[in-house]
Protein backbone atom coordinates (compact mmCIF):
# COMPACT_ATOMS: atom_id res chain seq x y z
CA UNK A 1 0.00 0.00 0.00
CA UNK A 2 1.02 3.38 -0.92
CA UNK A 3 0.27 7.07 0.49
CA UNK A 4 0.10 10.33 -1.10
CA UNK A 5 -1.02 12.95 0.59
CA UNK A 6 -2.64 15.87 -1.34
CA UNK A 7 -4.62 17.92 1.50
CA UNK A 8 -4.19 17.99 5.36
CA UNK A 9 -5.36 20.58 7.75
CA UNK A 10 -6.52 19.63 11.51
CA UNK A 11 -9.98 18.80 10.46
CA UNK A 12 -9.75 17.72 6.70
CA UNK A 13 -7.35 15.55 4.30
CA UNK A 14 -7.19 14.59 1.00
CA UNK A 15 -4.85 11.81 0.21
CA UNK A 16 -4.43 8.76 -2.58
CA UNK A 17 -4.16 5.05 -1.73
CA UNK A 18 -2.81 2.96 -3.97
CA UNK A 19 -2.10 -0.98 -4.13
CA UNK A 20 -5.43 -1.90 -2.61
CA UNK A 21 -8.43 -3.50 -3.12
CA UNK A 22 -11.30 -1.59 -3.16
CA UNK A 23 -12.67 -3.68 -0.36
CA UNK A 24 -9.50 -2.42 1.96
CA UNK A 25 -10.79 0.76 0.89
CA UNK A 26 -14.14 0.83 1.92
CA UNK A 27 -13.24 -0.26 5.61
CA UNK A 28 -11.09 2.08 6.40
CA UNK A 29 -14.07 4.59 4.86
CA UNK A 30 -15.86 2.77 7.34
CA UNK A 31 -13.98 2.67 9.86
CA UNK A 32 -13.78 6.23 10.26
CA UNK A 33 -17.41 6.63 10.39
CA UNK A 34 -18.60 3.95 12.40
CA UNK A 35 -15.72 1.75 13.89
CA UNK A 36 -13.43 4.52 15.79
CA UNK A 37 -14.51 5.18 19.42
CA UNK A 38 -15.15 8.29 20.41
CA UNK A 39 -16.67 11.15 23.27
CA UNK A 40 -20.08 12.43 23.02
CA UNK A 41 -22.31 13.48 26.05
CA UNK A 42 -24.86 10.44 26.89
CA UNK A 43 -26.49 11.79 30.04
CA UNK A 44 -28.00 15.08 31.06
CA UNK A 45 -28.91 15.36 35.09
CA UNK A 46 -30.89 19.46 34.75
CA UNK A 47 -30.72 21.06 38.09
CA UNK A 48 -32.35 24.50 36.72
CA UNK A 49 -33.76 24.77 33.66
CA UNK A 50 -36.23 28.07 32.85
CA UNK A 51 -35.18 28.04 29.53
CA UNK A 52 -37.48 28.34 26.25
CA UNK A 53 -36.15 24.72 25.41
CA UNK A 54 -37.87 21.54 27.03
CA UNK A 55 -35.08 19.40 29.14
CA UNK A 56 -35.33 16.54 26.21
CA UNK A 57 -34.55 19.54 23.64
CA UNK A 58 -31.26 21.00 25.66
CA UNK A 59 -30.29 17.15 26.09
CA UNK A 60 -30.49 16.17 22.50
CA UNK A 61 -27.95 19.55 21.37
CA UNK A 62 -25.83 18.49 23.52
CA UNK A 63 -25.32 15.09 22.67
CA UNK A 64 -24.34 16.42 19.16
CA UNK A 65 -21.81 18.50 20.34
CA UNK A 66 -17.98 16.87 19.25
CA UNK A 67 -16.02 16.10 22.57
CA UNK A 68 -12.17 15.83 21.83
CA UNK A 69 -11.39 12.37 22.78
CA UNK A 70 -7.87 11.52 24.75
CA UNK A 71 -8.07 7.42 23.09
CA UNK A 72 -5.29 6.65 25.39
CA UNK A 73 -6.93 7.27 28.13
CA UNK A 74 -10.44 6.58 27.71
CA UNK A 75 -12.20 3.00 26.37
CA UNK A 76 -16.07 2.48 25.36
CA UNK A 77 -17.99 2.21 28.34
CA UNK A 78 -19.20 -1.65 27.60
CA UNK A 79 -15.68 -2.40 26.84
CA UNK A 80 -14.50 -1.48 30.20
CA UNK A 81 -13.29 -3.86 32.79
CA UNK A 82 -13.10 -1.28 35.89
CA UNK A 83 -16.51 -0.86 35.98
CA UNK A 84 -18.27 -3.41 33.20
CA UNK A 85 -19.99 -1.01 32.00
CA UNK A 86 -21.70 1.24 34.97
CA UNK A 87 -19.55 3.91 34.27
CA UNK A 88 -16.24 5.18 36.20
CA UNK A 89 -13.48 7.50 35.38
CA UNK A 90 -11.95 5.45 32.69
CA UNK A 91 -15.21 5.54 30.47
CA UNK A 92 -16.89 8.72 30.89
CA UNK A 93 -16.13 12.06 31.55
CA UNK A 94 -18.50 14.86 33.69
CA UNK A 95 -19.14 18.40 32.26
CA UNK A 96 -21.09 20.97 34.37
CA UNK A 97 -22.81 24.11 33.13
CA UNK A 98 -24.11 27.28 35.19
CA UNK A 99 -25.42 30.13 32.81
CA UNK A 100 -27.57 33.07 33.66
CA UNK A 101 -29.09 35.51 31.27
CA UNK A 102 -29.22 37.71 29.30
CA UNK A 103 -26.80 36.04 26.74
CA UNK A 104 -26.40 32.83 24.95
CA UNK A 105 -24.94 29.92 26.70
CA UNK A 106 -22.04 28.48 24.06
CA UNK A 107 -20.03 25.30 24.18
CA UNK A 108 -17.04 26.46 25.77
CA UNK A 109 -19.70 27.31 28.85
CA UNK A 110 -18.79 23.64 29.97
CA UNK A 111 -16.62 23.11 32.37
CA UNK A 112 -14.81 19.34 32.14
CA UNK A 113 -13.47 17.74 34.86
CA UNK A 114 -10.85 16.58 32.65
CA UNK A 115 -8.60 19.57 31.02
CA UNK A 116 -7.97 17.52 27.75
CA UNK A 117 -11.76 16.98 27.27
CA UNK A 118 -13.20 19.55 25.95
CA UNK A 119 -15.31 20.89 23.19
CA UNK A 120 -14.02 20.70 19.72
CA UNK A 121 -15.84 24.01 18.80
CA UNK A 122 -15.92 26.48 21.61
CA UNK A 123 -18.52 28.99 19.58
CA UNK A 124 -21.54 26.28 19.15
CA UNK A 125 -24.77 27.50 20.43
CA UNK A 126 -26.82 25.93 22.95
CA UNK A 127 -29.78 27.70 24.04
CA UNK A 128 -30.51 32.04 24.67
CA UNK A 129 -31.24 33.03 27.38
CA UNK A 130 -33.19 36.04 28.38
CA UNK A 131 -33.22 38.13 31.57
CA UNK A 132 -34.07 35.64 34.86
CA UNK A 133 -33.64 32.48 32.99
CA UNK A 134 -31.15 29.96 34.31
CA UNK A 135 -29.28 27.14 32.98
CA UNK A 136 -27.83 24.62 35.59
CA UNK A 137 -26.73 20.85 34.37
CA UNK A 138 -24.33 18.74 34.78
CA UNK A 139 -23.91 16.22 31.52
CA UNK A 140 -21.87 12.94 31.37
CA UNK A 141 -19.69 11.73 28.18
CA UNK A 142 -19.38 8.10 27.34
CA UNK A 143 -17.01 6.83 25.01
CA UNK A 144 -19.09 5.06 21.84
CA UNK A 145 -18.97 4.15 18.34
CA UNK A 146 -20.41 5.68 15.40
CA UNK A 147 -22.30 3.09 14.24
CA UNK A 148 -24.72 3.05 17.67
CA UNK A 149 -24.96 6.68 17.39
CA UNK A 150 -24.40 9.39 14.92
CA UNK A 151 -22.77 11.41 18.38
CA UNK A 152 -20.14 9.27 18.35
CA UNK A 153 -19.66 9.52 14.58
CA UNK A 154 -16.52 11.10 14.12
CA UNK A 155 -15.84 11.18 10.66
CA UNK A 156 -18.14 13.04 8.28
CA UNK A 157 -18.00 13.25 4.56
CA UNK A 158 -15.54 10.51 4.09
CA UNK A 159 -15.54 9.29 0.62
CA UNK A 160 -13.54 7.97 -1.82
CA UNK A 161 -13.19 7.05 -5.47
CA UNK A 162 -10.55 5.57 -8.24
CA UNK A 163 -8.38 7.27 -9.45
CA UNK A 164 -9.22 8.44 -13.22
CA UNK A 165 -7.14 7.42 -16.15
CA UNK A 166 -7.25 10.16 -19.16
CA UNK A 167 -6.03 9.26 -23.03
CA UNK A 168 -6.32 11.72 -25.52
CA UNK A 169 -5.15 11.11 -28.64
CA UNK A 170 -5.64 11.86 -32.37
CA UNK A 171 -7.93 14.84 -31.29
CA UNK A 172 -9.33 17.46 -33.79
CA UNK A 173 -9.42 20.53 -31.32
CA UNK A 174 -13.38 20.69 -32.30
CA UNK A 175 -14.23 22.16 -28.26
CA UNK A 176 -16.81 19.72 -27.71
CA UNK A 177 -14.97 18.04 -24.99
CA UNK A 178 -14.28 21.26 -23.66
CA UNK A 179 -17.70 22.21 -23.73
CA UNK A 180 -18.83 19.35 -21.87
CA UNK A 181 -16.90 18.78 -18.89
CA UNK A 182 -18.14 19.43 -15.86
CA UNK A 183 -15.05 20.27 -13.97
CA UNK A 184 -13.54 22.26 -16.43
CA UNK A 185 -10.59 20.62 -16.58
CA UNK A 186 -10.06 20.10 -20.12
CA UNK A 187 -8.01 22.64 -22.19
CA UNK A 188 -7.72 23.24 -25.81
CA UNK A 189 -3.99 23.62 -26.87
CA UNK A 190 -2.68 23.70 -30.94
CA UNK A 191 -2.55 19.70 -30.87
CA UNK A 192 -5.47 18.93 -29.46
CA UNK A 193 -7.37 18.61 -26.05
CA UNK A 194 -5.09 18.76 -22.93
CA UNK A 195 -5.61 17.73 -19.28
CA UNK A 196 -3.06 19.35 -16.93
CA UNK A 197 -1.66 16.75 -14.53
CA UNK A 198 -2.58 18.26 -11.53
CA UNK A 199 -5.63 18.26 -12.92
CA UNK A 200 -6.89 14.67 -13.57
CA UNK A 201 -7.48 13.91 -10.36
CA UNK A 202 -10.56 15.99 -10.20
CA UNK A 203 -12.45 14.05 -13.00
CA UNK A 204 -15.18 12.94 -12.03
CA UNK A 205 -15.47 9.75 -14.18
CA UNK A 206 -18.80 10.85 -15.90
CA UNK A 207 -17.40 10.16 -19.30
CA UNK A 208 -19.44 12.90 -20.93
CA UNK A 209 -16.54 14.54 -23.13
CA UNK A 210 -16.28 10.74 -24.08
CA UNK A 211 -20.07 10.66 -25.19
CA UNK A 212 -19.71 14.10 -27.20
CA UNK A 213 -16.55 12.95 -29.02
CA UNK A 214 -17.09 11.96 -32.71
CA UNK A 215 -14.15 10.42 -33.57
CA UNK A 216 -13.37 8.81 -30.01
CA UNK A 217 -10.34 10.65 -29.89
CA UNK A 218 -11.11 10.69 -25.63
CA UNK A 219 -11.02 7.91 -23.23
CA UNK A 220 -11.78 7.73 -20.21
CA UNK A 221 -11.12 4.55 -17.55
CA UNK A 222 -10.01 4.32 -13.85
CA UNK A 223 -7.42 2.10 -11.66
CA UNK A 224 -8.73 -0.65 -9.87
CA UNK A 225 -6.22 -0.12 -7.18
CA UNK A 226 -6.25 3.06 -6.44
CA UNK A 227 -8.18 5.25 -4.85
CA UNK A 228 -8.66 9.58 -3.86
CA UNK A 229 -10.00 9.92 -0.69
CA UNK A 230 -11.41 12.79 1.23
CA UNK A 231 -12.70 12.59 4.78
CA UNK A 232 -13.31 15.67 7.38
CA UNK A 233 -13.26 15.26 11.37
CA UNK A 234 -15.56 16.81 13.59
CA UNK A 235 -12.69 17.61 15.63
CA UNK A 236 -12.91 14.81 18.29
CA UNK A 237 -9.69 14.05 16.70
CA UNK A 238 -7.24 15.61 13.66
CA UNK A 239 -7.72 14.49 10.54
CA UNK A 240 -4.62 12.46 10.50
CA UNK A 241 -5.26 11.03 13.96
CA UNK A 242 -8.65 9.57 12.59
CA UNK A 243 -7.27 7.87 9.44
CA UNK A 244 -4.24 6.37 11.62
CA UNK A 245 -6.94 5.01 13.95
CA UNK A 246 -9.11 3.80 11.51
CA UNK A 247 -6.25 1.53 10.00
CA UNK A 248 -5.94 0.26 13.30
CA UNK A 249 -9.22 -0.75 13.86
CA UNK A 250 -8.98 -2.59 10.88
CA UNK A 251 -5.57 -4.21 11.79
CA UNK A 252 -7.32 -5.03 15.08
CA UNK A 253 -10.15 -6.71 13.06
CA UNK A 254 -7.75 -8.62 10.96
CA UNK A 255 -5.66 -10.05 13.85
CA UNK A 256 -8.89 -10.97 15.33
CA UNK A 257 -9.93 -12.96 12.71
CA UNK A 258 -6.38 -14.57 12.50
CA UNK A 259 -6.57 -15.33 16.19
CA UNK A 260 -9.98 -17.14 15.63
CA UNK A 261 -9.03 -18.81 12.71
CA UNK A 262 -5.98 -20.22 14.79
CA UNK A 263 -8.34 -21.86 17.20
CA UNK A 264 -10.33 -23.74 14.84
Amino acid sequence: MEVDILELSDRSAKFVLSKISTSFANGIRRAMIADVPTLAIEYVNLYDNTSVLYDEQLALRMSLIPLVTDLETYVPQAECDVCNGEGCPACEVSLTLSAEGPGIVHSSDLVSSDPKIQPADPNIPIVELKKGQKLVLEAIAHMGYGRDSVKWQAGIACGYKNVPIINIEKCDACGHCAAECPKSIIRLEGTGARVAEDDVLKCSICRLCEKVCDINAIKIDFDENAFVFTMESDGSYTAKDLALNAADVIKGKAEEILYILDQL
